[in-house]
């Protein structure tokens, strides 16, 4: 109890103190790494307060490969996790856009560079995916999370959005699926208490060639990865 009282004492003011190192930077003169820094200090700063432990297997990535990420989602921590996870990446969230909202946090979510999506405006929504492209031609990674929201369901996956399959045949990049399993328990949804002693693993699977699809195979392309990515989770699940 007393690192669940620890973190959240001290979970405004890292919040705000990375938010601001991330505002202040020179958006103009800024290398990609170091507008990555922030986040990625971020996260794991988050992980270390938290004391949770995270058991990762990127083996089937290049570590200096550029790709779109999918992962499943169950819980805030994955943010956190993700960030640590994925360093050696040039990795940005697409993530909804009320969280850009946020005052202080949001504005330096921008600023990273993450991309913003309007899940109930098409147009809106179009733009966000096309930004996501450019991002992604300019050697950003982007991460999607498929299935929408957070995961209440812990057996299974929840059915994939065709929106982040699109966004993902645009990018044209190896799409890398990441699993992960314990985050749900660890801090459920609605949840204001964590277990910290919650193993949480991540596992990466071989990516995924965009190419053999097209635009108007975006309905098979969802099935595959949900089959590919549940399956993979199920196996987490037995052992």
């Amino acid at each position: 109890m007393f690192r669940v009282l620890r973190f959240f004492a001290t979970l405004v003011p890292v919040t705000l103190y990375y938010s601001f190192k991330q505002l202040l930077l020179n958006q103009d003169k800024a290398t990609p790494e170091q507008r990555d820094l922030p986040g990625k200090t971020y996260g794991r700063t988050m992980l270390r307060m938290a004391g949770i432990q995270v058991r990762t297997d990127l083996s089937a990535l290049d570590p200096h490969g550029h790709y779109v990420f999918m992962c499943n989602h169950q819980s805030l921590f994955d943010i956190p996790i993700l960030f640590d996870a994925l360093w050696n990446y040039h990795m940005r969230f697409v993530a909804k856009d009320s969280l850009f909202r946020i005052p202080i946090y949001g504005k330096a979510l921008g600023d990273a560079g993450h991309i913003a999506i309007n899940r109930e405006n098409r147009r809106a929504a179009m733009k966000s995916v096309d930004a996501a492209v450019v991002a992604a031609k300019g050697g950003i990674s982007p991460l999607i999370f498929p299935e929408g929201m957070r995961n209440q369901e812990l057996s299974k996956l929840l059915d994939f959005k065709v929106g982040g399959m699109i966004l993902a045949l645009k990018c044209g990049l190896p799409v890398a699926p990441l699993v992960m399993e314990g985050t749900g328990k660890l801090l459920p949804k609605k949840s204001l208490l964590f277990n910290p002693d919650q193993l949480v693993r991540l596992r990466a699977l071989p990516p995924v060639d965009p190419a053999t699809y097209t635009l108007k195979d975006r309905d098979q392309f969802r099935d595959d990865m949900y089959a590919m990515m549940n399956a993979a989770y199920q196996e987490l699940l037995r052992s």
